[in-house]
């Protein structure tokens, strides 16, 4: 029994590689692909869910927002990949600490040029790649671990960032003390944070958004395909809107493989209100599935790790949910093109819009090449609201 099963995990993953790499070999890049951006895989922290969730105080909705039959407007905003701090193995300051002393100390140098974008919102969460520590390196064999220190968490908490998706191939660069140092950081800062093995939990207005984050690596697929359901399940029967985040797929990649397409849209069928994805370092296309949105990787957001980075656009993906008595549906979506950088020339991690029409047609033109192919891909990828 057991060897049959095996034998049909196999051929399973043989047919998932095979349409994987069809789809990548049809990927449409502006840019030429950087090898330095490449990691060694590692093994993914134990997978077990908990309901224990992580929580911030109830917020509210902006004014504007809040209609005269008591219905309200919620707008979410999601970003990509976040990289602080450095490498302490290495000897000198980390790129990101010569940044900072350019910027005269000022942390907050990191969202200057997206800051009022995030503060205007109800919730915005990223995927925070990284640890808030002092504990010495774990993973001694990396070629790349990141760390910084506790007290930069303020940039999240300045910058308008209330929540992080916290399941990655970076988190335990430190160990577990490392770990565990980084989630009291973020606590400290009234920070909600979620991981596979807590829910985070952000209330505003008295609607409560559960937030479940997983690491998709290929021998995890089938087992994800039973268990991130159920907790969508689980999460829905006691929270209003439900967003679930995946760390998946292969880096540098410009479009989903099959097991995220899979995976994402078993996510919406258990019932989940939005899939975020991140791990690839590009940015991937939207799909609009049973009336839910997949937006398959937001790429960058601030990322620490290369100031040369051969492809530094990224967006901003934003939605708006409708609350009234008694329903929550999602409205409109729009996506914001930006550079990792506020410079041309090299990466200062300051994430930009974009305000030339060229540079955010090639944004929007590159998601709709690489769509092609994928079967609820999104038509349009209006960069205003509509």
């Amino acid at each position: 029994m057991k060897r049959t099963s095996l034998l049909l995990l196999a051929v399973t993953l043989l047919c998932a590689l095979s349409t994987g790499m069809a789809l990548a070999d049809e990927e449409i890049s502006i840019y030429d692909l950087d090898p330095s951006l490449l990691a060694t895989p590692e093994p993914p922290p134990a997978n077990t869910y908990s309901a224990e969730p992580t929580l911030q105080p109830p917020a509210t909705v902006q004014p504007e927002r809040q209609f005269k039959d008591g219905s309200f407007q919620l707008v979410i905003t999601a970003g990509g990949d976040m990289t602080i701090g450095g490498d302490v193995r290495k000897r000198g300051d980390s790129l990101f600490e010569r940044e900072l002393k350019k910027q005269g100390g000022d942390l907050n140098f990191l969202t200057r040029n997206v800051r009022d974008i995030l503060l205007a919102d109800d919730l915005t969460i990223v995927n925070f790649e990284g640890t808030l520590t002092t504990a010495p390196v774990y993973k001694t064999n990396n070629q790349f671990v990141f760390s910084a220190p506790p007290e930069y968490v303020s940039i999240l908490r300045d910058g308008g960032i209330e929540a992080v998706a916290l399941q990655n191939n970076h988190v335990m660069d430190h160990g577990e003390t490392g770990l565990k140092d980084t989630k009291a950081a973020l606590e400290s800062a009234g920070i909600v944070w979620s991981d596979a093995q807590n829910k985070g939990v952000y209330e505003i207005n008295g609607v409560s958004i559960a937030m479940l984050t997983y690491q998709q690596y290929r021998e995890q697929v089938a087992e994800l395909l039973i268990k991130v359901p159920q907790d969508v399940q689980n999460a829905k029967a006691l929270h209003d809107i439900v967003i679930v985040s995946f760390h998946w797929g292969a880096e540098l990649d410009y479009k989903p493989n099959s097991n995220q397409i899979e995976l994402g849209r078993a996510t919406i069928d258990a019932g989940a209100d939005l899939v975020l994805g991140h791990h690839s370092h590009r940015i991937n296309p939207i799909e609009f599935y049973k009336g839910r949105y997949i937006v398959y990787s937001l790429g960058n957001f601030s990322f620490a790790g290369n100031n040369k980075p051969s492809d530094m656009s990224t967006f901003l993906f934003q939605i708006r949910f409708n609350v009234k008595q008694n329903s929550i549906e999602p409205d409109s979506f729009r996506i914001i093109p930006c550079r990792i950088s506020s410079r041309k020339d090299y990466n200062d991690f300051a994430p930009t819009p974009f305000t030339d029409q060229y540079l955010i047609n090639n944004v929007v033109d590159m998601l709709l090449k690489n769509s092609k192919g994928l079967e609820y891909a999104v038509d349009r990828y209006p960069v205003d609201w509509e």
